[in-house]
């Protein structure tokens, strides 16, 4: 896989007390350019060469002996621009380019490159490294990589072959599984601002997006490209969530209007409209999810309250019958209030049936209204971090996660029997493992020792995960489901009872 990386060193701009150690270890006093593209294998040297000499003792005709054997992979020409050190050791500007391609380096395997045994000697580096943090508590969980950047929200496609991903930009990108990697087939690019919600449609195959600049659209694979269509959705701030309806003929968007805009297709105009509900929101819209009847639609907010709304549109739709929420559903007809949720409400989910809601809040707490039982709503306050995505894996069975890095399951078993079950995907620490180029020198800037500081959680995820997804099965009986954090991973967890 092709990667490309500029790494620019201008001494000019350098004062003397950064420039004097960095002319120590090899760069000329000249306008010094560093430049390594092309593939992974160029960056690998550099690598090496950096942790050497950050580990070995300063000599001068030792680094000018390693500086000549990497020249060949330098480029000296003039180019404008470059860092502006400030006042920084040559070791932490070493350590802050070595951290933007360390995980370039761990996420791959490390290839031959010419030279790399004698660049190695005297430091204890793996010559092969997988994307495996931790040794797997259990065999039932898959960890991939798609880089640097956070991923703010996913969706699948209808046989669970590609991905669509935001790297917390106003990018989608669409994967391909080939074998055990991940390839980027397609790009959309058409909004302007970060994108907040995906959603892709399993039976139509079409895909919807939001975003911060107040657009929404409805992408169309037409002859191997993704065409968009702009949605009116008439708000004047931020899209924050957005989801296809069951029967696909509609969907929902959350705004910071207070509002939530139920969009359609009219096919006599050939366009996408949208109907608002406003009825009561105070403030923005953070989580939608649709009851099974294509009716009902649950939203979270940021005024602490949690709600169900009718989205019936005659122009498209039957008369829908009675619910457990409710019978009589006209357009914006609100069903529920629950005015103690504790906190913002980052997600909410209706069960398999419909008949009970699930909801997380900013307060940790996990709550559940029961439309059997006269809408009682149970809460359980946990000790653990906000959770920010919940997801029903059967009628019985919750799954929420967030700030702690990891799953979360719950019980639910009737109103007050809202129980807390265990942590999914915490891995056993393994044995000392070799001590990484970007480890190494780090403890020598930091504690001028070279032993191995582990600071990596127990869990597979590094960072928060942002939102859950369904990959096998329905509801009703979930076998898998994904996960993405702001690590720039993704998760995809077997979930055994």
């Amino acid at each position: 896989m092709q990667r490309r990386f500029s790494v620019q060193v201008c001494p000019h701009f350098l004062p003397p007390h950064v420039f004097t150690p960095l002319k120590q270890i090899g760069f000329s006093s000249r306008n010094f350019h560093v430049r390594i593209s092309s593939s992974v294998n160029a960056i690998v040297p550099v690598i090496l060469w950096i942790a050497i000499k950050l580990s070995r003792v300063s000599d001068e005709d030792d680094e000018e002996e390693l500086y000549s054997e990497m020249r060949p992979d330098l480029s000296n020409k003039r180019r404008s621009g470059g860092f502006l050190f400030r006042k920084l050791t040559v070791k932490s500007v070493i350590v802050n380019i070595l951290q933007r391609l360390s995980v370039r380096l761990h996420s791959c395997r490390l290839p031959r490159v010419h030279g790399a045994a004698q660049l190695t000697s005297g430091l204890n580096i793996p010559t092969q490294r997988k994307l495996n943090r931790r040794e797997l508590l259990c065999s039932n969980m898959s960890l991939y990589s798609f880089g640097l950047e956070p991923l703010s929200c996913h969706a699948w496609n209808k046989d669970r072959t590609q991905i669509a991903i935001s790297p917390n930009s106003s990018l989608v990108n669409i994967y391909q599984k080939k074998e055990k990697e991940w390839i980027k087939i397609h790009e959309l690019k058409e909004h302007s601002g970060r994108i907040t919600g995906i959603d892709w449609a399993p039976d139509s195959n079409r895909i919807v997006t939001c975003a911060s600049d107040r657009n929404a659209y409805v992408w169309t694979l037409k002859d191997g490209v993704w065409k968009p269509t702009l949605v009116l959705v008439r708000i004047n701030r931020a899209a924050t969530c957005v989801k296809w309806s069951p029967q696909e003929n509609k969907f929902a968007l959350g705004s910071g209007a207070k509002l939530i805009s139920v969009c359609y297709f009219e096919k006599e105009n050939d366009w996408w409209l949208s109907k608002h509900i406003k009825k009561g929101i105070c403030s923005t819209v953070l989580s939608l999810d649709w009851h099974p009847n294509n009716i009902l639609l649950a939203a979270g907010s940021a005024d602490l309250h949690c709600r169900v709304f009718s989205t019936y549109i005659k122009e498209i739709e039957d008369k829908p019958g009675p619910t457990p929420w409710g019978a009589k559903m006209p357009f914006g007809e609100m069903l529920l209030e629950n005015k103690d949720c504790g906190g913002w409400v980052h997600s909410i989910a209706f069960s398999p049936s419909g008949d009970a809601l699930a909801w997380v809040s900013h307060n940790s707490s996990i709550s559940v209204a029961d439309a059997t039982q006269g809408k009682e709503v149970t809460q359980l306050t946990t000790e653990h971090l906000p959770m920010l995505s919940v997801l029903y894996i059967s009628e019985t069975e919750i799954v929420a996660a967030g700030h702690d890095c990891c799953p979360h399951q719950f019980s639910y078993k009737g109103p007050g029997k809202l129980e807390f079950v265990r942590k999914l995907g915490i891995a056993k620490q393994s044995s000392k493992n070799s001590v990484s180029a970007m480890q190494h020198f780090r403890n020598l800037d930091k504690k001028a020792k070279t032993d191995e500081e582990d600071n990596e959680l127990n869990t597979l995820h590094q960072n928060s995960i942002t939102q859950l997804c369904v990959v096998e099965g329905n509801k009703v009986k979930v076998e898998k489901f994904s996960s993405v954090s702001l690590d720039g991973s993704m998760v995809l967890w077997e979930f055994k009872p």
